[in-house]
């Protein structure tokens, strides 16, 4: 066979994947490159996985890397996979297999099998159910996988439905395969994900996350998005998407809000914390939603979207400074409305100050939310953002917004007001980061001054005088 240019530093004589199948099959063993290597070659993309397929068993595996390989993993044994590091090159090897689920269980029956045909036969889908022989490249593709890759075909190599019993996930597999590969998956795909949804329940909540975590963050997920819409399996998991199924003004007809919504995703570049803030910026609507004689509205959907947030995103396991952060852009993905009539610099320190580190997503989030088709509105909206930044830019020269703080700290409020720890130093503190918001930069007398007004306004007398100079 003619090899695709992306293989070939991996199938070099010399190169670490060539060198251990040697060892297995001079050991009387086989050996395939399998899975996303060779799908990926045949699409001329980068792979940086290298998936082995043997007939070894786990435990000859292990012998034949052990005081070869630079280090080796047992996670995945029990499923008849070992991990291995060779020469910066990362393989994984599994032992032809079949697997399985019970009906009620999460983890799967692992039975192995002697040939290449079966193994690839127990595949996800026929695009990844290619093998290599190594090392005199033998190509095969019993289910013509090549031809539905180069077609933008989605089939499974058994029937769907025998696919999915044997791993619900792969449902969820199908959504970022659509998208990433532009694929059109067949009628009896779309028919098994829709009748074997609820299927997905057998599946860990870790699993699911991982796999959304990977669609997400796809050139353009729009069309897997949608797959898991349609097919109602997202409803398993994510029903908030399919809720967002709603006009928001039936009298005009306007986008409704998934539409919109899978917009925004599709706009925002590719990182997962604001593709998640897109994902979910929306998703109080539904319960904010009101009509009046001013049309429909949605008030206050960003605090209600930002707690939903958070309960979505701890359901599905993120972690916790990520469903913070995903959280917090949703509450403040309105704020550059708030400012419709211009920039003030205590807008702006507010503003810099509220965001924190995630200000550039923020101000990203907020351009990726514009889809209307109206250039008179868009350019608007542009143009606010435009100020918005270059008012940033302006008073980033002049004062440190970053780091934007009271004038005094903690332990100089309680010495000059002679008072030790509690609710009052706080308020003092408050106080004085108002000052600084609204006015700017202030000197350590001046604070002083105003610490003094503000204490004897509620009764306290500060214990001595400020500081010298």
């Amino acid at each position: 066979m003619e090899i695709p240019a992306r293989l070939r530093p991996l199938l070099d004589p010399d190169s670490p994947v060539q060198r251990l199948a040697a060892r297995l099959v001079a050991a009387g063993h086989e050996c395939y490159l399998v899975g996303g290597p060779l799908r990926d070659a045949l699409l001329d993309e980068q792979s940086d996985d290298v998936d082995l397929a043997t007939d070894a068993r786990p435990e000859a595996v292990k012998q034949l890397l052990d005081g070869w390989a630079d280090a080796i993993w047992l996670q995945g044994e029990s499923f008849g996979t070992v991990g291995a590091r060779k020469d910066g090159v990362d393989f994984e090897i599994t032992t032809f297999r079949g697997d399985v689920y019970r009906a009620d269980s999460r983890k799967p029956d692992v039975a192995y099998s002697d040939d290449i045909t079966t193994d690839v036969e127990r595949r996800d889908f026929t695009i990844n159910a290619m093998a290599l022989r190594l090392p005199d490249l033998e190509f095969v593709d019993p289910f013509d996988g090549a031809r539905d890759l180069m077609e933008r075909r989605l089939r499974t190599p058994r029937t769907a439905e025998r696919s999915f019993t044997d791993d619900p996930l792969r449902m969820l597999r199908a959504a970022r395969f659509i998208a990433r590969f532009g694929l059109e998956p067949v009628p009896e795909v779309v028919e098994a994900c829709i009748a074997m949804r609820n299927r997905l329940e057998i599946v860990s909540v870790e699993r699911i996350r991982d796999e959304l975590s990977k669609l997400i963050v796809v050139t353009d997920p729009t069309a897997g998005l949608w797959f898991l819409c349609q097919t109602g399996l997202s409803d398993e998991f994510l029903p908030e998407l399919n809720a967002m199924r709603l006009e928001q003004d039936p009298i005009h007809s306007h986008k409704d809000v998934l539409a919109h919504t899978i917009a925004v995703v599709r706009n925002t570049e590719s990182r997962p914390r604001v593709r998640l803030a897109a994902l979910f910026h929306d998703i109080g609507k539904p319960k904010t939603r009101s009509f009046g004689e001013g049309g429909v509205s949605f008030h206050h959907h960003e605090v209600v979207g930002a707690r939903m947030t958070e309960e979505r995103m701890r359901a599905l396991r993120f972690p916790h400074t990520l469903t913070a952060e995903v959280s917090k852009l949703v509450y403040l993905h309105l704020r550059i409305h708030t400012y419709a009539m211009g920039w003030t610099d205590s807008a702006v320190r507010r503003y810099v100050r509220d965001a924190g580190e995630l200000l550039d997503d923020l101000n990203h989030l907020q351009r990726s939310d514009c889809t209307t088709r109206n250039p008179r509105r868009a350019a608007a909206l542009g143009r606010r953002m435009d100020e918005l930044e270059a008012r940033i830019a302006a008073l980033a020269e002049a004062e440190e917004l970053s780091k934007i703080r009271p004038p005094l700290d903690g332990h100089q409020v309680m010495t000059f007001l002679g008072i030790g720890p509690g609710p009052i130093v706080g308020e003092a503190l408050g106080h004085l980061l108002e000052l600084r918001l609204d006015e700017g930069p202030i000197d350590e007398p001046d604070a002083y001054r105003r610490l003094a007004a503000w204490a004897r306004e509620r009764g306290i007398q500060p214990a001595g005088e400020p500081p010298a100079g």
